[in-house]
């Protein structure tokens, strides 16, 4: 029996993807498991029934901290924990996803000669998957600009794969959850990203009461993040996993943060985005994602150190104004919509032994 080992972890964008993975090696009769350590990755794992395996890991940061120290200590342990543990399961292969989890899973097979494949999202590479990329055999990546990050290394353009469920929602669900009538005009979806985004929901809080006389609003807030706003056509949720897939269905556009998986979940169901990366305490990835999807006219940008009310309002404006020019550009576009025929091709080729992925 194939087994495979997957790792990566820290946030739920390194988790997702490996999920919506899960149905194709599932198909294939493979035996999956997964290392990481517990945080999300373990509860979204679980969740999808994977047999969850954990580690010590430390925090790869871009600063001077005494904890570094500390963290070095516990990435040398999380390395020996995974040399036993792939040691027991004796995988073929390991798929990490970056995040700082992924660093010592990779190291260990590597010095073990178990094959490692990546997956990059952002357009830029994260520090976890630069560090493992010299341990990779190949690294599928999302945006086209980033194989300029990867020279060295086998790489292949694959978008982010989709959970199907998301490709399958009803707006008449998703009115349902909302309590809307039908009779409310065009939806407008805010999305700040899995811990919400308080920014957004300040400015948003300001031009609520102009935007409910001409849209209806669904606002994923984060939590503890609600708004004291109340209105037949605004429904605020601090957090949605079941019927998310409604709520994007009945959104006639969409805006949200950066972050690679929404936008390529988006750009999947072809809805029109204003994007504001989160630029304040961040790497600038998100910048760097949102200007690679407008490049291509799928999306507006709003910058958000310029961000205030007042722009936000003028910026859904334009993006109403613009929205049937966007959707047609996305629909138009070949759709990588996560490739996960081709993303199974290369692992077949890996798993085969050929020396390079036949993708």
């Amino acid at each position: 029996m194939t087994r495979i080992v997957l790792t990566g972890g820290g946030t739920a964008g390194h988790v997702m993807p490996h999920i919506a993975m899960l149905p194709h090696y599932r198909a294939a009769a493979w035996d999956v498991h997964y290392i990481g350590s517990a945080g999300i990755e373990r509860e979204l794992a679980q969740r999808a029934g994977l047999p969850f395996h954990t580690i010590q890991t430390g925090k790869l940061r871009r600063y001077f901290s005494w904890q570094n120290v500390l963290d070095i200590g516990r990435l040398a342990l999380g390395v020996l924990q995974s040399f036993f543990l792939l040691l027991r399961l004796k995988p073929q292969l390991v798929f990490s996803k970056g995040g700082f989890v992924s660093v010592p899973v990779a190291c260990a097979a590597w010095v073990l000669r178990i094959p490692v494949v990546s997956h990059e999202s952002d357009l830029t590479p994260g520090l976890a998957n630069r560090l493992i990329k010299p341990f990779c055999r190949l690294i599928f990546h999302a945006f086209p600009e980033t194989a300029r990050y990867l020279s060295g290394v086998q790489a292949e353009e694959v978008g982010i794969p989709v959970r199907q469920q998301l490709l399958e929602g009803r707006r008449e669900e998703g009115r349902a959850l909302c309590g809307f009538t039908g009779a409310e005009g065009p939806t407008l979806l805010f999305m700040g990203g899995s811990s919400g985004a308080e920014r957004i929901n300040k400015c948003l809080a300001e031009i609520l009461p102009e935007l409910v006389t001409r849209y209806s609003i669904i606002h994923l807030t984060g939590k503890g993040k609600g708004l004291p706003f109340q209105h037949p056509r605004y429904k605020a949720f601090e957090y949605v996993n079941e019927g998310l897939e409604h709520l994007m269905a009945l959104a006639d556009a969409v805006v949200c943060r950066a972050g690679a998986n929404s936008l390529f979940e988006l750009r999947a169901l072809a809805k029109p985005m204003l994007l504001i990366p989160l630029e304040i305490a961040s790497r600038g990835d998100q910048v760097d994602n949102a200007r690679s999807f407008a490049s291509h006219g799928w999306a507006l940008i709003l910058r958000e150190t310029e961000m205030d009310a007042q722009r936000l309002g003028t910026a859904i404006q334009n993006l109403m104004q613009e929205s049937s020019k966007l959707q047609q550009a996305m629909l138009s576009s070949q759709l990588h919509g996560g490739s996960a025929g081709q993303i199974m091709q290369c692992l077949y080729g890996i798993l085969q032994g050929s020396s390079k992925a036949s993708c």
